[in-house]
């Protein structure tokens, strides 16, 4: 058989090779225009607010996943959220699109980093198979599902229209600790917390927020017939105050309706305690701090676990171990498994854990909440199950994937990504680090400014075209902070001893007040556990971290700074009306919405669907409110302003108002400019929400600032901006101790305290103490090697 031996001409379906985008106009966006090679790896950068995110996640990946949702059954997209399209004039040559983004992982205390990474899943099949004794299916290692025992009457079929009934009994072995539930921890309820046992129930005895005798509760609690509504609680029989408390659910009918009653235990259990205490409202998280005491389960010693599932072991060890072992020595353990009956399964495992060494993550433990991992650690979480996809022309989605990653471990994180696109995936990464960015095959550089002042596409092309380019990005992407020639001098020391918390062994260390101290070393090194466990407990210190802010979706940068007061007043003050007029959570809301600006729609299981309000137009506040002005603007427009915006507004003129413009200083000071007033604080990174607790807590007059990564989504050139910053703060004599990766932040140091050498158990050690001079001259650990590469020393 002969072959053709001219190359064939190009196939009609390879011009598909482009993702083109005009006349995007989401957010900030000005009618951009992109083309976007496929298969290739596209970073874009940018300075914070400029539109990275809303020209990939807001255009790109949004109208990809509506696009996919469409193609399901009428039936089933009535229960999926309805996605509007994008203000995009065209978009072609989509592929699917997976976003690995930096949200927290799941508010369920259930959920921890086995489970929501399969490890635990195949664990539970491993020991089903290899574990002794042998004592039952998966389920029975499982701590989600309980042991059910029933017994009753069942019928036998003998054939010719014979039956006999029999008794039967019934086991079905679960691996959930029957005494803390497969939670880990018990509760103990402090009882005075919950009702005033002076009153009776009718006279509004209970205290837990949302129980009235006004609605449902106290139609429930009259109806019930299991105590006297009208009596004193402190004069219930001991019956009474069981079924008040401690009752399971029972079906019960009230004026003809069948109702579930159930105490009072069983409901706190299931309404607040089900969930993670941090997700919380404020108001309920504080009645838990002040009702509900934690302590380790004495029957499981906090694995969880039953006791037959701990009795079952594979080479002397139980699935509790194996799931408590730090992962790189649980894939070490994993190699000496040798079973041919389980030999894919192991294959399986081995491959998911050696996912964890290779992304960075092999200091944490299976058994780890994963509600407690940072959002870096989340979305390096995430990215495990992408990595052994057999998935092809997929678009990935990444938002700053090198987060709270040492230098040392950012060159493993870009292999990660040029493997995913070697695989041939569309890689689509918004980063500001010049690591990151020099791996690029394409640069899309927006800009020039934030909010308002971006929304463009300032330059397009190679690596190598935006350093010779004139952008803000361009001009700083080899920027390299200088080595200082003088340090400050202490004015005393921080003495921690035998610090032991998760890793650090026995870590003794002085450090040094009145002076920018840096503590670094490798992600795991134990950094957040000597700062956080040893240092922010002590009098005087203020600590801003990147946790997520404690508020609801109706909070704003305006509420929670305390911004919204001085602006209310000056309303009011005005108008001759009162301020609370000019609040969306009171007065002033918009009956439609409730002040929200958007009516959600709550699917269960599902994601919410939220669609802007008819009346307000997403603006609030009622319609006579917005009539109301101060400095010829009405309070939305006011709400709708950008930072330096409002700065400038209430600075000078007519809206001259000194509380409200030296909380917006404050704002500007930390590189929050481009943020609006009345964005919801649920859309802030991690970055942004530590800038914004840092801006709040300059107010206070704290000894000691703790800041935990401040570079996290800052712009090469806010850098600079945030040194000079940290400077200030330590020229007016405070103290200011920087947990940080960023080697420009190190430079800047005068002291730096470095962990290692490794993570895990591999780290947990002071490696290094002094000033950055002698770090890079010592050249002796990680840091050093990376820093004085960094320096060009």
């Amino acid at each position: 058989m002969s072959k053709a031996t001219d190359s064939p001409a190009a196939h009609v379906a390879d011009r598909h090779d482009l993702i083109r985008v005009q006349g995007a106009r989401v957010n900030n966006l000005k009618d951009v225009t992109v083309e976007l090679p496929k298969r290739r790896l596209t970073v874009f950068t940018g300075v914070s607010g400029s539109g990275k995110s809303s020209l990939v996640f807001g255009t790109i990946a949004a109208e990809s996943q509506r696009m996919i949702n469409e193609t399901y059954s009428a039936f089933l997209q009535g229960f999926m959220p309805t996605l509007t399209r994008p203000e995009v004039d065209v978009l072609a040559g989509l592929t699917t699109a997976i976003i690995v983004d930096q949200e927290r992982m799941g508010a369920n205390a259930r959920s921890t980093v086995g489970t929501a990474t399969d490890a635990n899943a195949m664990l539970r099949i491993l020991f089903s198979r290899l574990g002794q004794p042998h004592i039952g299916p998966p389920n029975a290692f499982s701590f989600n599902v309980p042991s059910v025992r029933a017994s009753g009457a069942i019928t036998v079929e003998r054939g010719a229209g014979k039956t006999r009934t029999e008794k039967a009994t019934f086991n079905r072995l679960g691996g959930m600790c029957p005494c803390c539930e497969g939670m880990g921890a018990v509760t103990d309820f402090d009882l005075s917390a919950l009702y005033d046992d002076s009153k009776s129930l009718n006279e509004g005895a209970i205290t837990i927020p949302g129980y009235s005798m006004e609605g449902w509760y106290g139609r429930i609690f009259r109806g019930c017939g299991y105590f006297d509504p009208d009596k004193p609680i402190s004069k219930y029989t001991k019956k009474e105050l069981q079924d008040l408390l401690h009752r399971e659910p029972t079906k019960i009918k009230v004026d003809g309706i069948n109702l579930t009653y159930s105490g009072l235990i069983p409901q706190i259990q299931k309404s607040f305690l089900s969930k993670d205490i941090d997700t919380l409202q404020p108001h309920i998280r504080a009645f838990v701090d002040r009702a509900v005491t934690f302590t380790t389960c004495p029957d499981c010693d906090g694995t969880r676990l039953s006791a037959e599932a701990r009795s079952s072991k594979i080479a002397g060890r139980n699935i509790a171990d194996v799931c408590a072992m730090q992962i790189s020595d649980l894939a070490a353990w994993v190699r000496g498994v040798e079973e041919p009956s389980v030999a894919p399964l192991l294959s399986g495992l081995q491959h998911l854990l050696d996912s964890f060494e290779e992304i960075g993550l092999g200091y944490l433990s299976l058994d780890r909440p994963s509600g407690t991992l940072s959002g870096g650690e989340a979305q390096r979480t995430k990215m495990i199950r992408h990595l052994g996809s057999s998935l092809t022309d997929v678009t990935y989605v990444f938002d700053e994937p090198t987060i709270g990653l040492h230098p040392h471990d950012i060159a493993r994180m870009n292999g990660l990504l040029l493997r995913l696109r070697d695989k041939g995936n569309t890689v689509l990464v918004v980063e500001h680090k010049p690591e990151a960015i020099a791996i690029a095959d394409h640069v899309v550089d927006l800009g020039p400014g934030a909010g308002t002042g971006g929304g463009e596409v300032v330059f397009e092309g190679t690596v190598e075209g935006l350093r010779a380019s004139d952008t803000l990005t361009g001009r700083h992407l080899d920027d390299r902070a200088a080595l200082k020639s003088s340090v400050r001098t202490p004015s005393g020391t921080l003495a921690v001893r035998g610090a032991n918390t998760h890793n650090l062994r026995d870590v003794d260390v002085d450090i040094p007040l009145g002076v920018l101290v840096v503590v670094t070393g490798v992600a795991g090194s134990g950094k957040s556990s000597l700062i956080h466990g040893s240092v922010s407990s002590n009098h005087g210190v203020v600590s801003v971290d990147q946790s997520a802010i404690r508020g609801s979706r109706r909070s704003n940068p305006a509420t929670y700074t305390g911004l919204l007061e001085p602006i209310r007043k000056a309303f009011a003050k005005a108008n001759g009306v009162k301020p609370a007029l000019f609040s969306a959570n009171s007065e002033g809301a918009c009956p439609g919405c409730n002040g929200a600006g958007v009516v959600y729609t709550d699917l269960g299981m599902m994601a919410g669907v939220a669609a802007t309000c008819e009346e307000c137009e997403g603006r609030r506040f009622q319609a006579s409110v917005l009539e109301y002005r101060f400095g010829g603007r009405d309070i939305s427009e006011v709400l709708a302003m950008s930072v330096t915006e409002a700065e400038a507004f209430f600075g000078t003129g007519d809206a001259r108002t000194p509380a409200a413009h030296a909380i917006l200083d404050r704002l500007v000071d930390v590189g929050l400019g481009y943020l609006s007033l009345g964005q919801p604080l649920t859309t802030l990174s991690g970055g942004e929400r530590q800038r914004l607790k840092l801006a709040t807590r300059m107010a206070d007059k704290g000894g000691i600032y703790v800041l935990d990564e401040p570079t996290t989504g800052l712009h090469l050139a806010d850098v600079e901006q945030l040194l000079g910053l940290l400077d200030r703060l330590v020229d007016s004599g405070t103290s200011v101790i920087v947990v940080e990766h960023h080697q420009a932040v190190m430079a800047h140091a005068d002291w730096i305290i470095d962990l290692g050498p490794g993570a895990g158990h591999d780290g947990g050690q002071i490696v290094f103490e002094g000033t950055p001079a002698d770090l890079v001259a010592a050249r002796n650990t990680l840091t050093g090697e990376h820093l004085a590469k960094y320096v060009n020393a």
